[in-house]
């Protein structure tokens, strides 16, 4: 080989040297830029994956509130069907024992109206007494009602539990009430009952007087 001719060679082999460097050059830029990129874009997963860790938290606790919200509701279903039952128990009870009363009041007032037309005692008395039972039965109709409307009302505030009981506390306070009267009124009815049967013996001793009365015998 000549002196050019490795001249030549030298200066292309420095030549293919230096592209081999601009292109590791390049290599090593493209490398750095390919980094930064994956370096971005890792930062960017990282902060969706964070953002998305929120979300699944923040979704698991609203999954939790709202198992406890069906769970409370549930319950409160549950509570006002109850005093739903405890109410219809309440009012069929109340009802047949009030049906019963006026039954036993209809009945007691035809016998007080026929013994005092069979022995002609005073009508003042017998009104008054009309007038009393009336009463009676007026004041235990208009707590009826009171009490039908107010379990009426009851119906449309289900989801007041704390309404509900405070209502239900108030009807059976009522309905104790009402069975004190009742019981009252029973026992001015038992009463009145005794001074009956204490006016059929007075009859029956006046039937018989003229039997044993000796001045009756003459």
């Amino acid at each position: 080989m000549s002196l050019e001719s490795l001249f030549q060679h030298i200066i292309f082999s420095e030549q293919r040297a230096e592209e081999s460097r601009r292109l590791m050059r390049e290599v090593r830029s493209e490398i750095n830029r390919c980094r930064e990129k994956i370096q971005t874009a890792t930062e960017a997963l990282n902060e969706e994956r964070l953002q998305l860790d929120a979300k699944v938290q923040e979704f698991s606790e609203k999954s939790f509130i709202l198992q406890l919200l069906k769970s409370h509701e549930n319950a409160l279903e549950r509570q006002c069907s109850e005093i739903t039952n405890q109410r219809n128990t309440l009012l069929q009870t109340f009802e047949s024992r009030a049906k019963q009363v006026t039954e036993e009041e209809e009945k007691f007032i035809k016998e007080i109206t026929d013994f005092n037309n069979e022995y002609e005692i005073t009508k003042k008395r017998e009104l008054l007494m009309k007038k009393n039972v009336k009463i009676e039965i007026s004041d235990l109709e208009n707590q009826a009602n009171i009490l039908k409307m107010e379990m009426k009302s009851m119906e449309h505030d289900n989801d007041q539990l704390n309404e509900l009981q405070k209502q239900k506390s108030e009807l059976m306070q009522e309905l104790f009430t009402l069975q004190r009267k009742i019981k009252a009124f029973e026992d001015k009815k038992n009463e009145a009952i005794c001074t009956t049967k204490y006016l059929e013996a007075e009859k029956i001793k006046i039937n018989e007087k003229p039997q044993n009365d000796a001045e009756c015998l003459r």
